[in-house]
């Protein structure tokens, strides 16, 4: 199929090369700076020339090209992704050309399909989004010095109609070995369930990596801790697999714990509030 990519970003990145080594063609790159849209698609090219039986000068290795205007989006392709922050979904879609062709998808766990039809709300545009149009979440972080195999990412799919959720769920399935429907609101409680799982628990390894530091101690000590518990929440239930002194009820050492981090000499209130709670609500309480 002809991709067309809206944002340049770490999801656009990894999706883009996906696309590409499924054998798709990706047409053009938005962005508003023209320089990201290049870089990404200096990446692609990349990806395209490592895909065996790529013919150089066939229409299936067709040059992609940078955009920074909404207005210069080919009309032809065969599916618009819009990777952008989700405060820049319904923009992008109230600017969308006339006469587009394809289905337009976003990417974002949070931002619900209704986008499409209230994008003429946001004052941007002059109405809802007439064409086809639906959801296609990734449920992965994405960063783009970090290769993935899009194959284990599980893609939750939603459309606007029957027919083009079969256009995507065939798009998604030479991506993915899991692929699922997924309404608006099952899609923002997996987003949710993410930035506990994901973005919480990373920042959390900032903090152990910070009190680690303040006493000359190395990350490197706690990495195969992180491995255990992780591989612990592969296989088991991770209530059933909860450990440490609040679940044990060993209140001596969690008081312990806090009168230490109020000694720390770059101690944050928060961060012992935050252990203070965590513990409670381990501890039952």
């Amino acid at each position: 199929m002809k991709i067309v990519l809206i944002g340049s970003g770490n999801v656009a990145s990894h999706l883009g090369q996906a696309l590409i080594k499924s054998g798709h063609q990706v047409l053009q790159v938005y962005s508003r700076t023209l320089e990201h849209a290049q870089e990404l698609v200096t990446i692609l090219t990349t990806a395209k020339g490592s895909v065996k039986g790529s013919a150089k000068g066939s229409g299936e290795n067709r040059l992609t090209i940078p955009i920074a205007r909404l207005d210069r989006l080919d009309r032809e392709a065969d599916l618009y992704f819009i990777c952008v922050s989700d405060q820049a979904i319904a923009e992008i879609i109230a600017q969308l050309p006339a006469g587009l062709k394809g289905v337009v998808v976003h990417t974002s766990g949070s931002t619900s399909i209704s986008v499409f039809a209230d994008a003429g709300a946001s004052g941007a545009g002059s109405g809802a989004y007439r064409g086809k149009y639906g959801v296609f979440y990734p449920v992965q972080t994405f960063s783009k010095a970090k290769t993935i195999d899009f194959k284990n990412i599980p893609l939750a799919l939603e459309a606007s109609d029957p027919d083009t959720y079969k256009i995507l769920y065939g798009i998604a399935g030479g991506l993915s070995e899991r692929v699922f429907p997924c309404d608006s609101t099952q899609r923002e409680a997996i987003h949710i369930a993410a930035v506990f799982a994901c973005n919480f628990s990373n920042y959390l390894y900032t903090v152990a990596d910070r009190i680690l530091q303040q006493h000359g101690l190395d990350f490197e000590l706690i990495r195969p801790l992180i491995l255990e518990t992780v591989e612990k929440a592969q296989h088991f239930a991770p209530a059933s697999v909860q450990t440490g002194p609040a679940v044990r009820k060993d209140l001596k050492i969690v008081q312990q714990h806090l009168d230490f981090l109020d000694r720390e000499e770059l101690a944050d209130p928060r961060i012992r509030q935050l252990y203070a709670l965590i513990s409670e609500m381990l501890a039952g309480k």
